[in-house]
Parts: structure tokens; C-alpha cells; sequence
């Protein structure tokens, strides 16, 4: 009996030992991130050099001009004239994504992949009574400039932010900062911090503020 106790000590102790040394090979700074899906980051360069931006908004994507507080569809847009919604919105992320990777010319050069999957803005009934929020989901990527190979998975981004409505919609935008204004400000600044500091954008960190909120 006595044996068996210390043969299951050492067993213990030895899986102790080997927990310890798996923790200490894949820390923080030094585990390739991304590797459970498939695409090593150990990749991910140290500087940018964004070459050129691609921006895909799927023509799947439903577009509402229902007028009403919470209209199905994917896109909702009233920033523009009525027209292509999908190219409007692309035209806004491409602004945005140029914005956000302004400066960005050192390093590897790469290509930044955008896909939008949804960007519902508000209605005009909506945007002159109860205001809300701006929900806008897209996924960024990169790859290398010279292979095309990815240098990360697709990373899911929800980039909601606070929506005026009533008198302070009106204010905005006699102020100039109208919705199209503050999403391309908006989107800018999420670009720009997930791409400087991979995965750390949440939009509940920004507690929905947009850049203009924080003046």
C-alpha cells in the first residue's frame, strides 16, 4: 500500500512537471498566434507596409430601404443618395481602411483583405426620434504582397458604435459629422488598432464611442 502511494506521488508530480513545461512553451510572447486555425502568425510582421486594399462587399448581402426603426436586410444605408448600397459601403470602408492605414509603408509589403458582412446604419426614422446604434461587422486579413500567401486567418470584427438621434443627429449634422462622416472616422480607428495590436479591438472596450465622442 505504501508503495503504491509513492508510485502515484511520483506520477503526479511528473504530470505536474510536464503541465508546467507545455504552459512555459506556449506563452504569450512566444506561442505563433492564430495557430489553432491553421494559419501560423508567427508570420504576422513586426511593421506594415499595407500595399493595397481589398474590400469585398458579398452582392448576398441584403439591402433594406424599408423605412422603419429596425428594417431586415444586411445593409442599411441613408447617407447617400439612393443607388448602389453596396458600392457606397464599400466606398466607405475602402476611405476608412485607407485612413487607418495611413503610415503604414515599413516592412514586408502586404495586402489587406476587408469582407463586410453587415452594416446597418440607422433609417431616417430611426436617426430623427430614438437614434441607437451603427451595426457593422467585417473580417480583416493579410496576406504577403509578393506570394498571396495568408499571414493570418480572417479575424471577425464588430465595429458597432453609438448612433444621434433626434436634436443631437440634427446638431451633428449641422456640425458636419454626419453618419457617413463618423462611420468612415469610426471605421478608421478600428482598422488601425487591429491591425497595430492584433485581436485587441472589442467594441465593448470603446463602450460604442466613435472618435468624435470622445471630444
Amino acid at each position: 500500500m505504501t508503495a503504491q502511494r509513492i508510485s502515484f506521488r511520483m506520477l503526479a508530480a511528473m504530470a505536474v512537471s510536464l503541465g508546467l513545461s507545455a504552459c512555459a512553451g506556449v506563452s504569450g510572447d512566444t506561442a505563433p498566434r492564430g495557430a489553432a486555425d491553421g494559419v501560423p502568425q508567427a508570420a504576422w510582421p513586426a511593421s506594415l507596409n499595407i500595399t493595397a486594399i481589398n474590400v469585398n462587399v458579398p452582392r448576398t448581402l441584403q439591402v433594406s430601404e424599408a423605412n422603419r426603426y429596425y428594417p431586415g436586410g444586411d445593409i442599411v444605408w441613408r447617407g447617400d443618395p439612393i443607388g448602389d448600397r453596396h458600392a457606397q459601403v464599400e466606398a466607405i470602408f475602402r476611405e476608412g481602411a485607407s485612413r487607418g492605414t495611413k503610415g503604414m509603408t515599413s516592412g514586408a509589403p502586404v495586402i489587406l483583405d476587408i469582407e463586410v458582412t453587415r452594416f446597418h446604419a440607422l433609417t431616417e426614422k430611426a436617426r430623427y426620434s430614438t437614434g441607437g446604434v451603427h451595426d457593422i461587422n467585417f473580417s480583416v486579413s493579410l496576406r504577403d504582397a509578393a506570394t498571396g500567401q495568408a499571414l493570418s486567418p480572417p479575424r471577425q470584427l464588430q465595429a458597432d458604435m453609438k448612433a444621434f438621434g433626434g436634436q443631437a443627429a440634427i446638431a451633428a449634422d449641422q456640425r458636419g459629422e454626419t453618419q457617413k462622416v463618423r462611420i468612415t472616422a469610426h471605421l478608421a480607428e478600428v482598422i488601425r488598432a487591429d491591425l497595430t495590436r492584433p485581436g485587441s479591438y472589442q467594441a465593448e472596450n470603446l463602450g460604442l464611442m466613435s472618435v468624435f465622442d470622445r471630444y
